[in-house]
């Protein structure tokens, strides 16, 4: 297999993530609350699943069980973080801060991955380490800066 082939699972991990960072970016750009959320909230949910199961089935990078399939199980706790209180509504008074914070945390982390791997690909002279830990860093102080800024006023709209 060349370079420019990709295996079966690598695809479905691939069209998964697109799917993943196009639902979850609509979610984050419209009104919340909403069917249209409501449903964009669900195909993302679904994607990232997809996106982290096959994540698991990933070996060639290590040969083993490696640093990212822990992102992999940090990315799949984060949704469920987020995903578990919506249907459950509890803890009654903090059940939606729990959604906003780990749903916002999720699309941070798949944005944070989508940028290590399109920086240790297109800029490989750098390093693969040092690539990934730059881009990861980055994506995540901002996404923890718009996440904290937004907070207040997103959820202020809501009596819960």
């Amino acid at each position: 297999m060349n370079s420019y082939q990709m295996d079966p699972l690598g695809l479905v991990h691939l069209i998964s993530a697109l799917l993943a960072m196009i639902f979850g970016m609509v979610v984050i750009f419209n009104k919340k609350g909403t069917k249209f959320h409501i449903r964009f909230g669900y195909a993302y949910t679904v994607a990232m699943l997809v996106l982290n199961i096959t994540a698991f089935m990933i070996y060639k990078l290590f040969g083993t069980f490696g640093p990212f399939h822990i992102a992999a199980l940090i990315s799949t706790a984060s949704l469920l973080g987020g995903i578990i209180p919506v249907y459950l509504k509890k803890p009654e008074k903090g059940w939606l801060h729990l959604h906003y914070e780990f749903m916002n945390w999720s699309i941070i982390g798949l944005y944070a991955a989508f940028w290590s791997e399109t920086f240790s690909r297109f800029f490989s002279f750098a390093g693969f380490w040092v690539l990934v830990a730059t881009a990861t860093a980055m994506t995540l102080a901002i996404g923890f800066y718009f996440l904290k800024k937004k907070k207040d006023e997103i959820l202020s709209r809501f009596d819960v």
